[in-house]
């Protein structure tokens, strides 16, 4: 394989092939890895980071940062476990967490994308009153769960998969074919590429940044509804630092904290290889202190190689532009899009 073809083929699938080398090694490891059960729990807890990412992901690749979805999560899986308690109705209690965290995420948007305020000063005010709501809602104690069909949505199956793994699998098809397919999604790619030229070509810079962060509130709503139900109750505390988590799979997926490069399905590579080093070192009882220092080191290299292969791009070993997988590379031109 050439030098040009072998930095392509890190660039669409290097963190794919880092996750079946991380899965083989663990299996080597521990005999427990690769057995259906443990498979079952790898996935389960790999979907609660992914449905975070996913928004995640929308936010940065137009060149954003959204701190506030741990926050975010918590309150909607309060008001959700809340107004299961006081309606006993299932609906209410699931548009309960799904207006909350659409509602926030769209407070997010209004102050990002109009007054043009920096986003991370933005989401970490959010992330501060919505864990104070939190704790105001739920006067610090956590609200149990104690409906069967609501406990299904976080522990129950279909088929053989687990249910947050359905919907996870489900919502990122959905988003591929979003970013992939529509207009909206290249829209996304163009403004983080190029914000000033999309301005300039007339595009509407603050509806797409008023909409990827209301999409962004809104699966931080979901995850707490997902994350509730497993936990069987809603936690004041939950989802504190998850927004990191969240922002180290996409960043592991490949998606450039500058905007406008990356893909959805990367995240979902992302959020995977997360939760197998999360396992992995569970199942080989490594103390907390010492994961917390594996993971770091994992992200900090898997952000190097990142560097070094759009570097060698740079330096002209990437193959011409029309190799370029759909969903990845710089967004678009903003004056065709502008002209659709």
């Amino acid at each position: 394989m050439t030098q040009n073809r072998w930095v392509a083929w890190m660039q669409r699938y290097g963190m794919f092939a880092i996750l079946v080398l991380l899965c083989l090694i663990l299996g080597l490891m521990h005999e427990r890895f690769f057995t259906t059960a443990n498979l079952l729990v790898v996935t389960r807890q790999a979907a609660i980071n992914g449905l975070l990412a996913a928004g995640m992901t929308l936010v940065i690749l137009t060149g954003g940062i959204d701190l506030s979805v741990g926050s975010v999560l918590a309150l909607a899986g309060a008001v959700s476990a809340g107004t299961l308690a006081a309606t006993g109705d299932l609906t209410w209690a699931i548009l309960a967490a799904l207006a909350v965290g659409t509602v926030l995420g769209f407070i997010n948007g209004l102050f990002v994308a109009y007054p043009n305020l920096p986003p991370f000063i933005v989401t970490l005010a959010t992330m501060a009153w919505a864990r104070g709501l939190t704790l105001v809602y739920t006067d610090g104690r956590p609200i149990l769960i104690r409906d069967a069909a609501y406990r299904f949505i976080g522990g129950g199956y279909l088929g053989p998969l687990p249910v947050p793994v359905v919907i996870l699998l489900v919502t990122y098809l959905v988003l591929w074919i979003f970013l992939t397919r529509t207009r909206w999604g290249r829209l996304i790619y163009a403004v983080g590429g190029n914000e000033q030229a999309c301005r300039l070509a007339g595009i509407p810079v603050p509806r797409v940044k008023t909409l990827v962060y209301t999409a962004s509130g809104f699966f931080a709503g979901l995850t707490g509804l997902v994350l509730t139900a497993r936990l069987v109750s809603a936690q004041p505390t939950a989802g504190a630092g998850y927004e990191l988590d969240a922002i180290a799979a996409v960043i592991l997926g490949g998606t450039s904290l500058a905007g406008g490069r990356g893909s959805i399905l990367g995240t979902l590579v992302g959020a995977l290889i997360m939760g197998v080093l999360d396992n992995g070192l569970n199942l080989m009882n490594v103390s907390p202190f010492y994961q917390e220092v594996a993971k770091g080191l994992v992200i900090l290299g898997a952000v190097l190689l990142d560097w070094a292969l759009h570097r060698a791009g740079a330096l002209g070993l990437r193959p011409a532009a029309k190799e370029t997988a759909p969903g990845e590379g710089s967004g678009p031109d903003p004056s065709a899009l502008a002209s659709h």
